[in-house]
C-alpha cells in the first residue's frame, strides 16, 4: 500500500510527533507508516483522513501486489 501521509503532514505543517499526539498513536507509528513498513487500521486511516479533510483514497493507495 502506497500513502502520502508525509506529504499531507507537511501540508498541514505537522511533525510526527504532533500527527502522533492528535490521532493518538505513537510517533514511531507515524514513522512506519510513512516508511511503508506498517498499514494502518481502518480506524487509524479515518482519523487521518478527517484531521487532513481530505478521503481515505487521497491518502492511501493500493498497489497491484495488494
Amino acid at each position: 500500500m502506497k500513502n502520502n501521509v508525509k506529504v499531507q503532514r507537511a501540508i498541514a505543517n505537522l511533525t510526527q510527533a504532533e500527527l502522533a499526539e492528535k490521532i493518538g498513536v505513537s510517533r514511531q507509528t507515524i514513522n512506519a507508516i510513512e516508511a511503508g513498513k506498517y498499514v494502518p487500521s481502518t480506524v487509524l486511516a479515518l482519523k487521518m483522513a478527517k484531521l487532513f479533510e481530505k478521503s481515505v483514497n487521497d491518502i492511501f493507495e493500493l498497489e497491484a501486489d495488494d
